[in-house]
């Protein structure tokens, strides 16, 4: 599943472009498909192509593990949960096996592009809503929003008084992090994946904040991680800490890398540079 890095750089090449494929800011959508309608959580797919078509793409985003494509007072909203992605295709081709939803758009130059939702295992949602925040209000703040202070993150652990990886997988507690990235940021930070979030000290909370953000910020500058056949062009695998790297050595101590499971998570831990008071 991709995580925010990964999300945050799909909204990225969408918005900015890249070498390969235009970006989608100001393109009109002029034709709507649904292949597979359970794809769609809101509206009926009925009302859908009236909902959306005709509008142009002002800004492409990121909320949590959720892409905001904003057409004006309409945002179309995607979680891409296990295997969706959206793809760019310039011209007008026919859908793939696995396409769910494709937009096909015009750009400023009259050529025709394809946003299209792509989706193997059909977990991925698409939301078409003129009120964003009724799907996001359950969400957790940004973990790298300057707003969540040292000193908030810490009243928050110390009032949930749970495990911490299950914790920060809570999307209501923190929006964004997942197995791959929890795991990563709990090495860097020497927090055990089972300690309770309520018997961190202030400065270990401090550190585990600074760990989430260092992370993050090096998964987005490397394109996030492409471990899984369906994502594409990112770099953070090469540069994992203990993530996937069972029985090889710690980076910090040469201690092989133990896998646990946590809340049904397979969970990978330094023993000696995590150390478990539990």
């Amino acid at each position: 599943m991709p995580e925010l890095p990964e999300v945050e750089t799909i909204a990225r090449s969408l918005r900015e472009g890249t070498a390969e494929q235009p970006s989608i800011l100001n393109c009109q959508i002029e034709r709507v498909k649904l292949f597979w309608q359970r794809t769609l959580a809101e509206p009926a797919p009925t009302k859908l192509s009236h909902l959306i078509k005709g509008r142009k793409i002002t800004d492409v985003g990121r909320r949590g593990k959720f892409l905001m494509i904003c057409l004006g007072e309409v945002t179309l909203q995607i979680h891409l949960r296990m295997s969706g992605d959206l793809l760019i295709r310039m011209g007008d081709f026919p859908p793939d096996k696995h396409d769910r939803l494709i937009l096909w758009l015009r750009n400023a130059s009259g050529e025709t592009l394809q946003l299209v939702f792509n989706d193997p295992r059909k977990f991925g949602r698409v939301w078409a809503t003129s009120d964003p925040q009724r799907v996001l209000s359950a969400l957790g703040p940004e973990p790298l929003d300057a707003a969540l202070t040292p000193t908030i993150f810490y009243e928050s652990l110390i009032r949930r008084k749970r495990l911490l990886k299950p914790l920060l997988l809570d999307q209501t507690f923190l929006a964004g992090l997942g197995n791959i990235y929890t795991d990563e940021v709990l090495h860097l930070a020497k927090l055990h994946p089972l300690r309770r979030s309520d018997s961190l000290k202030e400065d270990e909370a401090e550190r585990l904040l600074a760990a989430i953000r260092s992370v993050l910020t090096e998964g987005i500058a490397r394109n996030g991680a492409s471990i899984d056949w369906v994502y594409r062009g990112g770099e953070f695998q090469n540069h994992f800490r203990v993530y996937g790297r069972a029985g090889q050595p710690c980076p910090e101590c040469g201690t092989p890398i133990t896998r646990i499971v946590v809340g049904q998570r397979g969970t990978h831990v330094c023993e000696r540079c995590q150390p478990y008071f539990g």
